[in-house]
């Protein structure tokens, strides 16, 4: 019989307290037995959710006090070696210290999973790399859920996804070259959850997403083979895009079934029935949207699982999401303050398994079965469609007059570079910082009592006026070249502008995780996008009359608005872009005309757009950069746009950020020693470049002599009269101790170079 099931759920919890566990346990406020007490809580409430809405097949170990992939590196003894000091001791400390760093030893790096805005900590590998099964994490999850009367299906990693995320320590190592050595490692988990009693495992192996090398087909050859020897029932699981040239590998691995993402691309369908059909593959439909938050039209779907059922009969059909509903906010039902027939339209995590429990009904007993589910969602489609509030004539005609000439500066950067240089007077290596100032408990405590009513607006601001002139005194006393306003007035850097914008919507409850203790509430963009007024211009122009200094004013691009933002599915994603850029245009002169002279539009999830397979790159990047372009190039020559981006490779993509033409780009360097740099030392960047040389995701304060390292290194990459000294990433989330202790590094570190280049 056809069963439901489910790849994952999200580990952060209804009200964020694994966020709030984590960060009271690193603080030191509360001790390992709480954090252990709040997460068993936790997977004990999301399994019996799951079992409680009829999933058949419910997931364990997706669960994460950090990070999956970081999980398995710990799992198999992948730990590097900075961190051997620490490998002796409390398990739980050496974990975070990979995460995190230590004062010693900087954090393990970190990138965007696949296409998606959550973080993964990269593992990293040596040519003398052992490996060892180190944890029962695996094993004890599925032995906690059993004994409270759950039989799961626990998740892996798949040895060639893990290694190909990963990266070499030493110079021309493949870590896909390092499987034989993994493989007995994986072997072992997997015999001991068969030991155990486990029926069956899913291993995710979404690289077979994207396009594979020789070498990594034969990987997955061999390591199939070990497995099938030695493990439960397989359910291999693919998500985020088509199988397409690699489905002939999939079905021909020994394992007993494949799941595949259907909402990503609900093509594939018929190849991969017709590659099964002669089989005893057990296919798991990932039809319902596991990364956005539309309801489905289950009437859509059902002629899927009618067709599949058609060609390969009730028991080898599974249905469920099209990934693990990690990227989904938790549940629906807390969303009180939305209208009525907004709510209609969503789906949260919670409600998505109950579209996929009314689809296996249907099929189980027939669609009267899940009647009203149908009904439902046929009126929620019906609504949506006709709604008026999704389209904004104005807005389509405004798109639809963009000219080329729109999309360009009026000259290119050597001309602008000098008429910028004799209207700021920089120094060589001039300092800044990427935009934000630490979110204090007072700059938090005042907000939440500003949205309560509890402070009228003239003592919020008055409030926020303080805070941004105590921020300007401190960069003034720091030295630094270029100062920022320090966006206290912002609760996150797309949440606040899609509140200023139409076409918009936002949840009270409507968390994601994005690493670690980081979670994030996208916007929901519904409908057409305009902007009714400034944004952003009132408090860029209070800080800069402030100081004579240069002020950059802060704004957040168009692609990352999007990309950040659970987007309308109903029209291309490029129009939408199209339309925010506009809306950003708008603000980008008015900031120009109050007198901002330094502009940044912020782009870290230009990349993480970047679709999977290599042939769909170019029509994404073209619409991509032209929607920065249109959103920074209405500026006179002597304005300088900023941007910046963030945990990301950008080898692949240098004539896309060159294209972009900002005037100058800082990137996210210090954790990976300043090897992103390669990429623009090879390309031959043309424009300006800050490179991070401080890690703001860690805890750690930077010496000057770190710093000047970093330098150094980057200026065999980088001119010095292009270079720019800055941390990697806003300091929100970072402490004012921290913050002045090193940014007085850096500027420190800015003043050795240009007295050694005098």
């Amino acid at each position: 019989m056809t069963v439901s099931a489910n790849l994952g759920f999200p580990r952060i919890g209804a009200h964020r307290e694994l966020k709030k566990a984590l960060e009271t346990y690193w603080k030191g406020e509360t001790g390992i037995s709480d954090l252990s007490a709040t997460a068993a809580q936790l997977r004990a409430r999301h399994w019996h959710l799951q079992k409680e809405a009829g999933i058949d097949v419910i997931p364990s170990n997706d669960f994460s006090l950090y990070d999956h992939v970081l999980d398995t590196s710990v799992l198999f003894g992948a730990i590097p070696r900075r961190f051997e000091p620490l490998r002796d001791g409390d398990p739980l400390t050496l974990y975070f210290a990979c995460a995190r760093g230590t004062a010693d030893a900087p954090a393990m790096e970190m990138t965007k999973w696949f296409d998606t805005n959550y973080h993964y900590i990269v593992p990293e590998f040596t040519r003398d790399q052992d490996f060892a099964l180190a944890s029962r994490k695996p094993i004890d999850e599925y032995l906690e859920a059993r004994a409270q009367g759950i039989e799961t299906r626990p998740v892996v990693l798949g040895p060639v996804t893990w290694l190909s995320l990963g990266k070499s320590r030493d110079d021309g190592l493949d870590p896909i070259d390092l499987l034989d050595k993994a493989l007995p490692a994986y072997a072992e988990l997997l015999a001991a959850l068969k030991a155990t009693g486990a029926q069956s495992v899913q291993i995710d192996e979404p690289v077979l997403s994207l396009d594979l090398t020789d070498k990594q087909r034969a990987a997955f050859v061999k390591a199939y083979e070990v497995f099938a020897a030695v493990a439960p029932d397989i359910m291999l699981a693919t998500y985020f895009g088509p199988l397409g040239d690699n489905l002939p590998l999939a079905v021909n691995l020994p394992v007993a079934g494949l799941h595949i993402d259907l909402a990503r691309a609900p093509e594939q369908l018929e190849d991969v029935l017709a590659a099964t059909r002669t089989r005893n593959t057990v296919l798991s439909l990932g039809l319902i949207d596991g990364r956005n938050i539309w309801r489905a039209d289950l009437a859509e779907k059902f002629r899927l699982v009618r067709r599949a059922w058609d060609l390969v009969g009730p028991d080898r059909l599974q249905i469920a999401p099209s990934c693990s509903l990690l990227h989904s906010p938790v549940d629906l039902e807390l969303e009180t303050a939305l209208d009525d027939e907004f709510r209609s339209w969503l789906a949260f995590a919670k409600q998505k398994l109950g579209e996929v429990q009314a689809l296996t009904l249907a099929i189980q007993r027939g669609e009267s079965a899940a009647r009203e589910a149908f009904s439902a969602s046929k009126s929620a489609i019906a609504s949506r469609t006709a709604s008026p509030r999704t389209t904004n004539q104005s807005v389509r005609r405004r798109v639809a007059a963009i000219r080329p000439d729109d999309l360009r500066r009026d000259n290119p950067y050597a001309i602008r570079q000098q008429k910028q240089a004799d209207r700021f007077g920089l120094p060589l290596f001039p300092t800044t910082t990427i935009g934000s100032f630490p979110q204090t408990q007072e700059v938090r405590k005042a907000r939440a009592a500003h949205k309560r009513g509890e402070l009228d607006t003239a003592g919020y601001d008055a409030f926020l006026k303080q805070e941004t002139e105590r921020s300007v005194r401190i960069q003034e006393e720091l030295g630094l070249d270029v100062l920022v306003h320090g966006e206290f007035e912002r609760n996150d850097m797309v949440e606040y502008f899609g509140e200023q914008l139409d076409g918009f919507a936002f949840t009270k409850n409507g968390w994601v995780q994005s690493y670690g203790s980081r979670c994030v509430k996208p916007p929901v963009i519904y409908g057409d996008v305009s902007r009714p007024g400034p944004m952003t211009v009132t408090w860029s122009a209070y800080a800069q009359s402030l100081t004579k200094k240069p002020m950059k004013g802060m704004l957040t691009g168009p692609v990352t608005i999007l990309q950040w933002s659970f987007v309308r599915d109903d029209q291309p994603r490029s129009e939408t872009c199209r339309q925010i850029g506009l809306a950003i245009r708008d603000e980008v002169l008015d900031l120009e005309e109050a007198g901002i002279g330094m502009i940044q539009i912020d782009e870290p999830a230009l990349r993480e757009g970047l679709p999977l397979r290599r042939k769909d790159w170019q029509a994404y990047l073209d619409w991509a950069v032209d929607c920065f372009r249109l959103a920074a190039s209405g500026v006179a020559d002597r304005t300088q746009i900023h941007t910046h981006m963030c945990y990301a490779e950008f080898n692949d993509i240098m004539e896309a950020i060159a294209a972009l033409d900002a005037d100058v780009i800082s990137i996210e360097t210090s954790r990976s020693d300043m090897e992103l740099l390669d990429a623009f030392r090879v390309f031959a960047y043309p424009n300006e470049i800050g490179p991070g040389v401080w890690d703001i995701h860690s805890p750690r304060v930077p010496g000057q002599t770190d710093m000047e390292a970093l330098l150094k290194k980057a200026l065999a990459a980088i001119p010095a009269r292009r270079l720019w000294v800055n941390p990697d990433c806003g300091l929100k989330t970072r402490d004012w101790p921290e913050v002045k202790a090193s940014l007085e590094h850096l500027v420190a570190a800015a003043a050795t170079l240009r007295a050694s280049a005098a």
